[in-house]
């Protein structure tokens, strides 16, 4: 038998069970792409992380759904970095360290602020946006059951990435995103034939008074149905409501997952101008909820 240490981090909370939680695995430089999907449906949740040695960063690491690899991701970023230092295996420089991580999209900055040697917010710099395909909004809203009543007008429906294309969406209010009833079906036929990954649905205002947007974000089948903290998403949505002239201010705070009873926040900052946005900072705290050991047998 192999065996393969893990942990199991909530991301963007400081509330264990609250946020987005991610299956962290150490050592994993012997697994392939097959075992590595398998082990991610094993465990159950939208996504997990599997670190190995980099020869151009600090660390690798390779993000997985159920439905396969994911260039870049938010919530395992977090929980990749906070695993790392509280398994020991990365060692702060004082109140301020800075790292780079092995994406499948290449190497990104990662700051982590501490105090009193204890991690307290960890920061990712996502890659240059992308604007993308727009979509029909008759072609698009029907599949959440929405309207383009629901919609903010003269906003479109598009791609953007920051590292991982997704498709966004930016509704009038807080009851747009309520009344959401999503056709599954009808979801993996739109899916199947677009250029995202997943879908990115939200509105200006929070759910707390902390808050400056609030969303939800949805996969298509065999992922994990409604994620609830998407960090790469929000450098997308960040992208979109600065690069659209819907923020006054680059900075702010994304809340996502109150509905689910997972609650998450993220400190949000976008960095250029408008028109040419060079990257966005996504961040937040994380906290360890179990820890383990995976095994496997040599030959699967």
């Amino acid at each position: 038998m192999k065996t393969y240490p893990f942990m199991q981090v909530d991301a963007f909370t400081t509330r264990a069970l609250g946020g987005n939680p991610c299956a962290v695995f150490f050592n994993t430089e012997d697994l392939d792409d097959t075992v590595m999907l398998a082990i991610t449906r094993e465990m159950n949740l939208s996504e997990s992380a599997f670190v190995r040695p980099s020869q151009i960063a600090d660390f690798g690491v390779r993000y997985f759904t159920p439905m396969g690899e994911i260039p870049l991701a938010g919530h395992p970023t977090i929980a990749t970095v906070y695993a790392l230092v509280f398994s020991g295996r990365l060692a702060l420089q004082g109140e301020s360290t800075r790292i780079q991580l092995e994406l499948k999209v290449g190497p990104i900055p990662v700051e982590i602020t501490a105090k009193d040697g204890k991690v307290q917010h960890i920061t990712m710099n996502q890659k240059k946006p992308q604007f993308q395909t727009v979509f029909d909004p008759a072609d698009v809203l029907p599949v959440f059951g929405l309207t383009e009543e629901d919609i903010l007008p003269g906003f479109p429906i598009q791609t953007i990435s920051t590292g991982t294309p997704q498709l966004m969406i930016c509704v009038k209010n807080l009851d747009a995103l309520k009344k959401m009833n999503t056709n599954s079906q009808a979801y993996s036929a739109l899916h199947s034939r677009s250029d995202w990954f997943s879908t990115h649905i939200f509105c200006l205002g929070g759910i707390t008074p902390a808050g400056q947007t609030f969303a939800r974000h949805l996969s298509p089948p065999p992922d994990i149905f409604e994620d609830p903290f998407t960090g790469s998403a929000t450098g997308g949505m960040a992208a979109y409501l600065w690069h659209y002239g819907l923020l006054k201010e680059p900075t702010f705070t994304a809340e996502q997952g109150h509905w689910m009873a997972r609650p998450g926040q993220a400190a949000v900052e976008v960095v250029g101008l408008r028109e040419n946005i060079e990257t966005v900072r996504v961040g937040g705290p994380a906290v360890t909820v179990l820890t383990g050991s995976l095994h496997l047998p040599d030959r699967l």
